[in-house]
C-alpha cells in the first residue's frame, strides 16, 4: 500500500522534489518525462509528491538520464559507482559475441565486387547457400550469437557476391536469401542490445527483399527495423515504420496465412512501442488486434521466422504488462502459457518476463527462479539481455547481504553488477 500524505518518507519527498526541480529546469512536462520512462503522468505525479518511492536501480538510471544528471545527483545517498552523468546508458562491459559481424556490416559488403565488375557464380549450389540460412536463423532462434557471428562471417560476403554476379534466373531467390540472413543479423543484434547494427542490418535487409520482388519479406524486415527503433529509444520512427507497413498490408486486404503472420507481428510490434510510450490503451488495443489475427490464424507459425500465432501473442501481452509495471496482470496471462513448442529463446523471453514481473512484486525467489530457468533454456539471452541484467541487479540490490549463491553467481555469469 503507498504511504498517505501524512506518512511519506522524507527522504521519498526530497527525492520527488529534487525530480520537480530539474524536470522544470529542463522544460519538460510531467506527461512527456513519463512516457519516456514508460510511466504514466499519475505516477510520475506520485513520485514528485513523494508518494512513489523509486526504488528500481534501473528505473533510477533512467530518469537520471533523461534528466540529464548523475544519480547522485537525485539521490546523494546513491553509491556513486550506480550513476553517471552522460544521458546515454553506459555500455556493457560484457563481451559482445557478435563483434566479427557488425565489423563485417560496417562497410560495403561487396566493393571489390563492385569495382572488379567480374561475374561469377558461387562455389556452392543454391540447396547449400539455403541451408546456411536456415541454419542461421535456427541458431538465431536458440540464442547461440557466437555460432551466429561465425556463420554470417562467411555466408555474407558469398550471398553478396553471388546475389551481383549469378545468372539472372538466380538473382531472385540469392537476393531473397540475403534478406532472410540479414533479417536474422537484425534479430541477433537485437537481442544483444546493439540496435545501430540491428537498424543496419534491417535495412539492408529491406533493400534486398525489394530486389527479391517478395514484398512480404519486406514487411517482415520493417518489422525487424521497428525492433531496432524501438531499442535505439527512437519510438516516433518505430511507430512510423510499423503503422506505414500495417496500413500497406491492410490496404492490399491480404489475408493468407504468411500475410496474417507478418500483420500480426506488426500489431505486436506496435503494441511494444506504446508500451514503451506509457501509453496503455493503445498498447492494449494492438495486442486485441494481434489476438484476433492469431485467432483466424488458429495455429502457431513460423512464416518468416516471425513465430506468430496465439502463444507468442500472449508472450508479447506478458511483455507489454510488464514495461507498463502491471505485473499482476503479467502474471496472470504468463502462468497460463505452454510455450513448449516455440524457439528457446521464445521460451527464455516468457521465463525471463515472468521473472522480471516477479521482481516487481517483490517476489524475490520466484524471479529468481524464473531467471535461472530462462537461463537453462536460452543462456546467452539471459546473460546478455539489457532486461535481465537490470532484473538481476535489482535483486541482488534489494536482498543485500542476505543475497542466496544462486542469484551472485548469476549476477556473475551476466556481469550484471558492473
Amino acid at each position: 500500500m503507498k504511504p498517505t500524505g501524512r506518512d511519506v518518507d522524507p527522504a521519498d519527498r526530497a527525492f520527488g522534489q529534487r525530480v520537480q526541480k530539474f524536470r522544470k529546469e529542463r522544460g519538460r512536462t510531467q506527461t512527456e518525462l513519463a512516457a519516456a520512462l514508460g510511466k504514466t503522468s499519475s505516477w510520475m505525479s506520485q513520485v514528485e509528491r513523494g508518494v512513489q518511492p523509486v526504488q528500481r536501480v534501473d528505473l533510477l538510471q533512467q530518469l537520471a538520464d533523461e534528466l540529464a544528471v548523475s544519480v547522485q545527483q537525485l539521490r546523494p545517498s546513491a553509491p556513486a559507482d550506480l550513476g553517471g552523468q552522460s544521458s546515454a546508458p553506459a555500455p556493457l562491459s560484457l563481451s559482445n559475441d557478435l563483434d566479427e559481424t557488425r565489423r563485417l556490416i560496417s562497410g560495403h559488403p561487396a566493393l571489390r565486387t563492385l569495382l572488379s565488375g567480374a561475374g561469377e557464380e558461387s562455389d556452392r549450389p543454391l540447396d547449400a547457400l539455403r541451408g546456411d540460412v536456415d541454419d542461421l536463423w535456427e541458431l538465431t532462434h536458440a540464442g547461440q550469437l557466437a555460432q551466429v557471428s561465425t556463420l554470417a562471417a562467411d555466408l555474407l560476403p558469398e550471398l553478396e557476391r553471388v546475389a551481383r554476379t549469378a545468372q539472372e534466373q538466380h538473382r531472385t531467390e540469392l537476393h531473397l536469401l540475403l534478406s532472410r540472413a540479414y533479417q536474422a543479423l537484425s534479430a541477433a543484434f537485437v537481442r544483444q542490445d546493439e540496435a545501430d547494427a540491428a537498424w543496419v542490418a534491417a535495412d539492408r535487409a529491406v533493400f534486398a527483399a525489394e530486389r527479391s520482388g517478395d514484398p512480404l519479406h519486406v514487411c517482415a524486415s520493417v518489422f525487424r527495423m521497428v525492433q531496432a527503433f524501438v531499442r535505439l529509444r527512437s519510438l516516433g520512427q518505430a511507430e512510423h515504420a510499423a503503422r506505414t507497413a500495417i496500413n500497406a498490408l491492410e490496404d492490399q486486404a491480404v489475408d493468407t496465412p504468411p500475410a496474417l503472420s507478418v500483420l500480426g507481428s506488426l500489431h505486436l510490434a506496435l503494441a511494444l512501442v506504446h508500451a514503451r510510450a506509457g501509453a496503455r490503451a493503445e498498447a492494449k488495443e494492438e495486442i486485441a488486434r494481434a489476438r484476433d489475427i492469431a485467432a483466424r490464424l488458429g495455429e502457431n507459425r513460423n512464416d518468416f521466422n516471425l513465430e506468430f500465432g496465439p502463444v507468442n501473442v500472449e508472450i508479447q501481452a506478458v511483455s507489454t504488462a510488464v514495461d507498463l509495471g502491471d505485473a499482476g496482470e503479467a502474471l496472470d496471462i504468463g502462468l497460463g502459457i505452454n510455450a513448449d513448442d516455440l524457439s528457446p529463446e521464445r521460451q527464455g523471453r516468457l521465463l525471463m518476463d515472468l521473472g522480471r514481473a516477479h521482481a516487481q512484486r517483490r517476489h524475490g525467489g520466484e524471479a529468481l527462479d524464473c531467471l535461472l530457468r530462462a537461463e537453462a533454456v536460452a543462456p546467452e539471452t539471459i546473460q546478455t539481455h539489457h532486461a535481465s541484467r537490470a532484473t538481476i541487479r535489482e535483486l541482488v540490490l534489494i536482498a543485500g547481504p542476505n543475497a542466496p549463491r544462486e542469484l551472485l553467481a548469476l549476477a556473475e555469469r551476466a556481469d550484471a553488477l558492473d
